[in-house]
């Protein structure tokens, strides 16, 4: 938005650039465990005008993203824009086509607002773990295995979350169960020493090859890497599924330093019961169930929460509500910061008059649409209500811009490539 010419204000709740990826952030909502790499390789993950410093592993860290997210608002002048410990109490129309940002320090009315907050800030509690007679916590409030060392210890859930905290607590804890409590596939790290993310996405990106031939060469990848993953316990998906992604578990299972148990059918008191009819007592239970869709500074009349969803066209856009646009709040395959990149640009063009969206009622025909295809073919899960198909998503930007694009001479479009060629000249070899 800078770069295309806009008066920038950026509210941060906490003292960082960084958010999630801040270890302890200072904002209350600090989710990474000391341990954590991202999922996608230094490859895939950095804007495309700004590469990690040489330092950075191939699977970057927590810490390593922090310090890029940091580089990258420093590089491009974006820090100066940002007012740090503003949390922001409610966003509203001004009423003029305008919104109004309010926090504890006032308020201001903007021509138009981002929300970039994410839909990974609310932890969503299972309500059958309320029971739990031993200690409980969320896996958001994870952050190192010393606590258990000696106790036996339940992780419930096998997205990444789930699979990084049992194969961290394992090492210390007396006992460590994780329970799958649906189907799931584990995909190894790197396959042949390629990284398996980077062949996934170079599928991916190549349209051309049949989307049957692209699944059943990542099928027998996984198959290579893993083996049959029913001996692990793990049942395989009767849908489409978001992947998770460990090398690490499947080592701890084969070893019995972690055991796999089916959903839990009951709990009393320490004692839980699983599928297969089995008891065990625990001392722990980690709660690795995910997130929900939380925006307390939107009230349900601007935009309604439904389910673990909003209802927006494209994953950006608010219909009936111009000026008001999401980015993040979806979940595909690839690298989160390619598809927020993406959605940037077309905000800013948006914004600028250069991209004439649909009416009202053409968005809510498509918001039903995608509601209808993603239920015919994803798992039936809270975490599935934003799932995206990169590659599909990719194109219907692309189509909107080229549908809607009102470009000139000079114009945003033009000056946000001329912009972007200078910034990868900065950017290179840092």
């Amino acid at each position: 938005m800078l770069a295309a010419g806009f008066e920038v204000v950026v509210y941060e709740a906490g003292s960082n650039v960084g958010g999630l990826w801040v270890y302890e952030n200072d904002n209350g909502r600090a989710q990474a465990y000391r341990h954590l790499c991202i999922i996608s390789t230094r490859k895939h993950t950095h804007f495309s005008d700004f590469d990690f410093d040489a330092s950075t592993p191939r699977f970057p860290t927590h810490w390593d993203m922090h310090r890029y997210l940091q580089r990258y608002a420093d590089h491009f002048g974006v820090t100066p824009h940002v007012r740090f410990r503003s949390p922001v109490a409610a966003v509203e129309p001004a009423g003029d086509g305008r919104w109004t940002v309010r926090t504890e320090g006032g308020e201001e009315v903007f021509d138009a607002v981002l929300v970039a907050t994410g839909h990974l800030n609310e932890p969503r509690h299972a309500p059958e773990l309320a029971e739990f007679g031993g200690e409980y916590l969320h896996s958001s409030a994870y952050r190192v295995a010393d606590p258990f060392v000696g106790r036996r210890v339940a992780v419930v859930g096998t997205g990444n979350s789930g699979v990084d905290v049992a194969s961290d607590v394992c090492s210390v804890a007396e006992r460590t169960v994780l329970v799958a409590r649906s189907g799931v596939v584990i995909q190894p790290k790197v396959v042949f020493g390629v990284p398996f993310p980077d062949i996934a996405i170079g599928l991916r990106a190549r349209p051309w090859i049949p989307a049957w031939i692209r699944n059943r060469i990542l099928r027998t990848l996984v198959s290579l890497a893993h083996g049959n993953q029913r001996r692990l316990g793990f049942l395989p998906p009767t849908a489409r599924t978001h992947p998770t992604s460990s090398e690490a578990i499947v080592a701890h299972i084969e070893f019995n330093r972690v055991a796999v148990k089916p959903g839990i059918t009951a709990v009393d008191g320490k004692t839980l019961t699983f599928a297969d009819g089995s008891q065990e007592d625990f001392d722990v239970l980690v709660g690795a169930t995910g997130y929900r869709v939380h925006l307390p500074f939107l009230s349900p009349e601007v935009l309604p929460v439904e389910g673990n969803h909003v209802d927006l066209y494209k994953r950006i856009f608010v219909p009936g509500r111009p000026g008001l646009y999401f980015i993040g709040m979806l979940n595909p395959l690839t690298s989160l910061n390619a598809i927020f990149e993406r959605q940037a640009h077309l905000v800013a063009r948006c914004v600028a008059g250069e991209v004439t969206l649909p009416d009202e009622g053409a968005m809510r025909a498509d918001i039903a649409r995608k509601k209808a295809l993603s239920a015919a073919i994803f798992t039936d899960s809270p975490r599935h209500e934003l799932e995206e198909p990169d590659t599909g998503y990719v194109e219907e930007l692309r189509d909107l811009v080229k549908r809607g694009s009102r470009s000139a001479p000079g114009s945003l479009a033009t000056r946000l490539r001329r912009d972007r060629a200078e910034r990868s000249d900065l950017g290179a070899g840092v």
